[in-house]
């Protein structure tokens, strides 16, 4: 791209409200853990179909960029935050998965870990986020082509697994109550309000 030469693909209206929801999940993801354990499901469970139908009006990025986009997010950073994540959900977090290639030969049940798929989309939103307010073009195209390719491969599946599995959680008949009872005193907040640019604007397709 020349000097003066203005991208429109990475400055987009689809991908300027990729930016903005992925944006809103970190932010949202890294407040977990003083989160009302309800009050955080209710809020992902909008979240996460949301974060889905951005990802997937996405203009097509085909073409792998020669360079790995920069990361951001270190293994410590990623660790800490699935533990506020499981800290949350406590003995919740586990469910059985049934969509894991290979599955029909085991001859066990495979466990999955809703703190583990929030944290693995956390990974490599945060690290997109972290490029495009960097603002370089290339690294914006090459992060964007790594975000579908990860989506299609990786972390699509995961998020509607833990979906499916929230959605079980939130219509049970836990008491939450109660298992925020049994946190550490002082680990809840009393700001469990819900992102206020969560509402209809983002469903639409309109120009």
């Amino acid at each position: 791209m020349t000097d003066g030469e203005f991208n429109s693909r990475v400055y987009s209206r689809n991908v300027i409200e990729f930016v903005t929801v992925a944006g809103e999940y970190c932010s949202f993801m890294e407040k977990a853990g003083k989160m009302e354990s309800r009050n955080f499901l209710d809020t992902v469970r909008k979240l996460l179909p949301l974060l889905y139908l951005k990802t997937s009006m996405l203009p097509d990025f085909t073409e792998e960029m020669e360079e790995s986009p920069e990361k951001f997010v270190s293994e410590i950073e990623y660790n800490l935050l699935r533990q506020q994540i499981l800290k949350v959900l406590g003995s919740h977090d586990d469910y059985q998965e049934v969509f894991t290639p290979g599955m029909q030969y085991s001859e066990s049940a495979l466990t999955a870990s809703i703190s583990e798929d929030l944290a693995d989309i956390y990974q490599d939103l945060k690290d997109f986020v972290a490029l495009y307010r960097i603002g370089n073009e290339d690294g914006i195209e090459a992060g964007l082509w790594e975000c579908q390719n990860n989506f299609r491969e990786f972390w699509g599946q995961k998020l509607v697994n833990c979906l499916r599995a929230i959605h079980q959680l939130i219509f049970s008949d836990i008491d939450w109550e109660e298992e925020d009872r049994s946190r550490t005193p002082g680990d809840i907040s009393d700001d469990n309000t819900s992102p206020q640019w969560l509402n209809h604007k983002f469903w639409t397709q309109e120009d």
